[in-house]
């Protein structure tokens, strides 16, 4: 006789170590379960920031690529409009919900060729969010960053899954928040298996930051894509977050955090905090010359 499904509950969601971990814990208890039909619970989530569906969509289709399928319940009315809005609870049956203040940048799952189609999500979804005054070279500069990430993701990650991406703009606590997530084999198992280097989560994530550092082939420039976003950052005191399998790190105010989580988050998630309170204007330092 059937008992109906498993139930597991999720916790609090920021954009946080702390919730990155309850991200992991959830994964391993969906990997877990042996049942075909799983509820996520939401009932013990107070808060979700919007921008975490990116990293919540890898776990989901994690399960959901075993087999398994998802179903979340018991959300709060103000956490279920708001997914609603990013798109992230379509997938589930849920009613899309307008985004009448424009405030989100939807939720979406790119296929591994799609960098073309990233590149118009992003042209298309962060104009109208407050960022900073930019030259138009910097704007496209800066752009062109975020794609390489994407495209990094496609090419060190090897996901079958795709590539997740979300945002959402917080205009009462002047950030923008941006995810780009992936649910491939991470840091760490991609440095060993490509360069036979053994390290730690953590580690990896270090040494992947490192000027030259890569795992690509040949002369073909690799890295993260993070050098121009990193400058930005800081002088806008926004902040980058990177988790890859246990390891994660932060940079913010200047400083790095680099620790080691309890359990593995399954792929990489790099997450860019944007502070739109920053009334400066930007450009690029070859322009300061003309």
């Amino acid at each position: 006789m059937s008992t109906g499904p498993v139930r597991v509950f999720l916790g609090e969601i920021r954009s946080s170590q702390a919730s990155f971990s309850r991200l992991a814990k959830l994964h391993v208890a969906l990997n877990a379960c042996l049942f075909d039909t799983i509820e996520v619970d939401f009932s013990t989530c107070p808060w979700f920031d919007a921008n975490m569906s990116a990293a919540l969509g890898v776990v989901f289709a994690r399960a959901a690529d075993n087999i398994k399928t998802i179903e979340p319940a018991r959300l709060r009315p103000d956490i279920e409009k708001i997914l609603s809005k990013n798109s992230f609870l379509t997938e589930f049956g849920f009613r899309k919900c307008l985004d009448t203040h424009g405030t989100t940048i939807p939720y979406q799952r790119f296929a591994i060729a799609e960098d073309r189609n990233f590149a118009e999500y992003l042209n298309s979804h962060l104009s109208g969010k407050d960022l900073p005054r930019m030259t138009s070279a910097l704007s496209a500069r800066f752009k062109n960053s975020i794609l390489e990430i994407f495209v990094n993701a496609t090419i060190h990650s090897e996901s079958e899954l795709g590539i997740f991406a979300c945002g959402q703009y917080f205009p009462n606590k002047h950030r923008l928040d941006f995810c780009v997530a992936d649910a491939g084999i991470g840091m760490r198992r991609k440095i060993h298996k490509e360069l036979e280097l053994k390290m730690n989560s953590d580690q990896a994530i270090k040494w992947a930051l490192q000027e030259g550092h890569t795992t690509r082939k040949g002369s073909v420039p690799g890295g993260l894509g993070l050098k121009l976003i990193r400058e930005f950052i800081n002088v806008n005191k926004g902040r980058i977050q990177i988790v890859s399998d246990r390891g994660y790190w932060e940079f913010s105010a200047g400083r790095e955090t680099l620790t080691r989580m309890d359990l593995g988050f399954p792929g990489t998630v790099i997450s860019i905090e944007i502070n739109t309170a920053d009334t400066s204007s930007y450009c690029l330092r070859g322009e300061l010359k003309s």
